[in-house]
């Protein structure tokens, strides 16, 4: 770490960062793209002086939104958390916006020591296709049994081994084995939601979740073979992925509270 912004001691800082994902590829650093990493790494230099690496919570794909992401780094600056707050969306662009900055413990860790990470996802069932919602949902025209899909959705939660769920090449390369808290399906009016959480996920899991989900609501797939990828996990079986734009991560719980005691209803406000 190096900048004019160095000179107190170092700080470990958590930052509670909310953004529209569409112009980026996605949330990682990338040497030829822009990403989410790099536009925070730009506007903590032009506001410290320093020069950092951050940390994400979770990885996120071009497209994709958040609204309670969780990155930090290390600084040196004297600077509140407020002004922290202040200062980066000073520099950052129009579509990325800190919430909430605070000091975290010095040997946090945003990734590791997270105790679960909240996904939804936004489905519109209107029968025209919608100007607003376009970046934000994905827009299913044919009909969609919301019943049918709450009830094959609960065969996720426990612990199973999701490697239907993701690249076929990922079984025997790494764990695929995942905790689901929460399996839900939401209905606001023409909008589903599909809200997911778990201890972790695997690279496109809930995209490929909510696209085979909906096969099962439009009778494409009946409820029985989906609970078999979920029971059996043959590798890469769920090849149906919802498109990025209608996936949300809501929020990553610890078990430190980093910016105050939010509910599940002030994350959905």
């Amino acid at each position: 770490m190096t900048g004019s912004g160095a000179g107190g001691p170092v700080r470990r800082i958590a930052v509670l960062l909310e953004y529209e994902g569409t112009r980026y590829a996605g949330s990682q650093y990338q040497k030829n793209a822009d990403t989410v990493q790099a536009a925070l790494e730009r506007a903590v230099s032009r506001l410290t002086g320093e020069s950092v690496r951050v940390a994400l919570a979770g990885r996120t794909d071009a497209g994709v939104h958040a609204k309670g992401q969780v990155v930090s780094f290390l600084s040196a600056s004297t600077h509140t958390s407020d002004v922290l707050a202040r200062g980066l969306n000073f520099h950052l662009p129009d579509d990325i916006a800190v919430r909430k900055a605070a000091e975290a413990p010095l040997r946090f860790d945003v990734r590791r020591q997270a105790v679960s990470r909240w996904y939804r996802y936004t489905v519109c069932r209107r029968g025209p296709r919608p100007a607003l919602l376009r970046r934000y949902a994905w827009h299913v025209e044919e009909p969609l049994d919301a019943g049918v899909t709450a009830e094959a959705a609960r065969a996720l939660v426990g612990e199973h081994d999701f490697a239907a769920f993701t690249r076929p090449s990922l079984k025997g390369r790494s764990g695929t084995v995942r905790r689901v808290q929460r399996a839900e399906v939401l209905q606001r009016g023409d909008l589903l939601l599909f809200d997911i959480e778990a201890n972790a996920f695997l690279p496109h899991q809930v995209r490929r979740t909510v696209g085979t989900l909906v096969r099962v609501g439009r009778g494409r797939m009946p409820a029985e073979e989906f609970e078999r990828l979920v029971t059996e996990a043959p590798p890469g079986a769920a090849r149906y992925a919802a498109p990025p734009q209608g996936l949300c991560l809501m929020r990553v719980r610890y078990e430190i509270e980093l910016f105050g005691n939010e509910t599940r209803e002030d994350v959905q406000s």
